[in-house]
């Protein structure tokens, strides 16, 4: 199944995602909450189940809900597959907290899990690999370098095992409303129509050159237009509760994934520790702001 944001083999221009992205916007109300998890429940499964090959996958893995929770589903149709997770020790510091809750979730729900901890010089090495893939594209912030240079050592890690099929959670935060600017607005939702936007300059741009370069598929089961559709038409007071964040989410994956459905959100460059790795050599390369180290790379 191509997904929503591929046209003709290359990424959809940005214009066309925004124009693409209003299509789903509907005034249903939603109000049985309960009714609503059902739903929420059954797109989900069907968003993963459309998306799974013949062959075998791999899962971006953190231990996270999004993660876990397509590992979980996937699972249920006793489909072939390994979990990927990576992250960034030294002498320094302690495991990743991706490992660590990986290795949990793993154990929990049975699932094959692969993983790797690279020191400061393996970090290196994939950090300079991912800026040269990136500045193709004008994607050489701290931000984009972080992530993306999660994205590639998970993909590397199963291209090892012959794997260029994976799924990836991007998506969730937006439709869900994961992100900390999602609790500091009147209208979550609003905000979530607007982050789902943007999303095509921050993250897919990014996704989309590591995966052609790399000559990888990466699908998305939280941008599928059916549960895009849906999630967004959810109140916003649902996605939030007292500063948690993907409540309904969440409420609905504990079905799945016991208390590790309520993990709390960490970014890729964090979880994996990859961000302390670039902080790291920035020092040991005389810089003060990690932007001018990987500006000199």
């Amino acid at each position: 199944m191509q997904e929503i944001f591929i046209q003709n083999n290359e990424l959809i221009h940005k214009l066309d995602w925004g124009k693409l992205i209003d299509t789903f916007q509907s005034q249903e109300t939603i109000t049985s909450k309960e009714e609503a998890k059902t739903i929420l429940k059954e797109k989900l499964i069907q968003a993963v189940k459309l998306r799974l090959p013949t062959a075998r996958f791999g899962i971006f893995f953190s231990g996270g809900v999004d993660s876990s929770l397509i590992a979980a589903i996937a699972k249920i149709f006793h489909q072939d597959f390994t979990c990927y997770a990576v992250g960034f020790q030294d002498d320094e510091t302690k495991e990743p907290d991706d490992i660590t809750e990986a290795k949990k979730v793993a154990k929990k729900l049975n699932l094959n899990l692969k993983y790797k901890i690279y020191n400061l010089e393996e970090t290196e090495t994939i950090i300079k690999k991912t800026i040269t893939i990136l500045k193709k594209v004008n994607k050489t912030d701290v931000v984009n370098i972080g992530v993306g240079a999660v994205v590639l050592a998970a993909a590397e890690l199963g291209k090892e095992d012959n794997i260029n099929y994976f799924f990836s959670g991007l998506g969730s935060e937006e439709i869900f409303a994961g992100y900390d600017r999602h609790d500091k607005v009147a209208n979550i939702n609003h905000e979530c129509w607007s982050g789902l936007k943007y999303m095509h300059d921050r993250d897919l741009v990014r996704d989309f050159t590591l995966a052609k370069e790399l000559n990888i598929e990466i699908k998305t089961p939280f941008l599928d237009k059916d549960l895009i559709a849906y999630a967004m038409n959810l109140p916003g007071d649902w996605k939030i509760v007292e500063e948690k964040k993907k409540v309904i989410l969440r409420e609905v994956a504990e079905e799945f994934l016991g208390e590790f459905a309520w993990r709390k959100k960490k970014a890729a460059q964090y979880g994996s520790c990859f961000d302390k790795a670039i902080s790291k050599l920035t020092r040991k390369n005389g810089f003060k702001l990690k932007k001018d180290y990987l500006d000199s790379l």
